[in-house]
């Protein structure tokens, strides 16, 4: 993934994640467990259920130090299996 995010962002900022998944109990837990692993840090992200109910929506915000870790973290998202999107 080669972006310019490096361009566009002076390091450290705020950093907001939009995690779409399956409107599953664990899909909370499991976006901040991955976000742990890569930005320690005292989060409560927010959730929005989708019309029918059958997605959530999870925004989280993190303070970003360098852009390898905002691409990992993308990375790492989009792998939990049931996550259709991060954005």
């Amino acid at each position: 993934m080669k972006t310019k995010l490096n361009e566009l962002l002076e390091f450290p900022c705020p950093f907001t994640y939009k995690v779409m998944g399956l409107a599953q109990p664990e899909l909370v837990d499991r976006v901040v467990e991955v976000v742990q692993r890569h930005a320690p840090g005292d989060y409560t992200p927010q959730i929005k259920p989708s019309s029918k109910g059958n997605y959530h929506s999870v925004s989280i915000t993190i303070t970003a130090t360098h852009v390898e870790q905002v691409e990992t973290l993308y990375e790492e998202l989009g792998k939990i299996e049931i996550v259709r999107m991060v954005l």
